[in-house]
């Protein structure tokens, strides 16, 4: 079993989830899965947050499934194994629904499902010197945590063919050029760079950037006609809404919005 705790504080309308298990470079498993789900869930409903930032402590963000753990479930029935994956997938799934934009704060790196959950956020900030690792291939398995689905929409087959059939580690600085990495820092200032992006979006529109989120997550298995009809139907909605009147108002008053209490 995993001994990683997730903690959470808050910074303003900010909230900040910490993976910490000195002992296992914050590994995941299940009990942490249903940890994440449910901040994530409790804070897909709380108005007080407005965005989320997601990290690991001791210098690392996650190292993914504990091996001790992963050898010894070659004893556990099916049932109870895929059990085990239901609970990683529920956890991604609701990072990828909520409303709220939810930002990875990388130090070190992020390995097998702890890169799920990496890439299952809405954006990332790197140190220079992290790295994402996908080696399940070092160990006779294949990936899970929707990694594969997330690195495929990002980065060319190629690529994704070498980080999981090889094991490959990919630096923070060449994800940053391919457009994985929204934004590269000095090695021990990720939190803080992510709580600066987050606070960025902490004070937009939180029903706008709600629907971004949507549409983006919907883009890439839409039709042409299906998405046009669902970006149409998200801004004649948004138009008569107080967060639009107040952004509208304020550009041609030349002034900075205020969304705070739009939403």
């Amino acid at each position: 079993m995993s001994e990683t705790t997730l903690t959470q504080t808050r910074e303003g309308a900010v909230l900040v989830l910490t993976l910490d298990g000195a002992t296992t470079r914050n590994s995941i498993s299940p009990p942490v899965y249903r940890q994440v789900q449910a901040a994530v869930i409790d804070a897909a409903g709380d108005s007080t947050v407005r965005a989320i930032v997601l990290t690991g402590a001791n210098g690392f963000f996650s190292s993914g499934g504990n091996i001790h753990s992963l050898k010894a479930s070659a004893q556990k029935s099916m049932a109870e194994v895929t059990a085990n994956t239901d609970a990683l997938n529920v956890m991604i799934k609701a990072l990828r629904d909520c409303p709220k934009p939810v930002v990875a704060a990388i130090e070190g790196g992020a390995a097998g499902a702890g890169a799920s959950l990496a890439l299952a956020c809405d954006m990332i900030v790197a140190a220079r010197d992290a790295k994402l690792v996908v080696a399940y291939v070092k160990v006779g398995l294949s990936p899970d945590g929707g990694v594969t689905h997330f690195l495929a929409r990002s980065l060319p087959r190629q690529l994704v063919a070498e980080m999981c059939m090889l094991g490959t580690p990919v630096g923070a600085e060449r994800l940053h050029a391919l457009g994985v990495v929204n934004a590269l820092c000095a090695p021990g200032a990720a939190q803080a760079e992510a709580l600066a992006l987050a606070g960025q979006l902490a004070a937009g529109p939180a029903q706008a950037i709600a629907g971004i989120k949507a549409l983006i997550e919907a883009a890439p298995e839409a039709e042409l006609a299906t998405h046009l009809d669902r970006e149409a139907e998200g801004i004649n909605r948004a138009r008569y809404g107080t967060e639009a009147s107040e952004g509208l108002a304020a550009f041609l008053e030349k002034r900075k919005p205020d969304f705070s209490s739009k939403s």
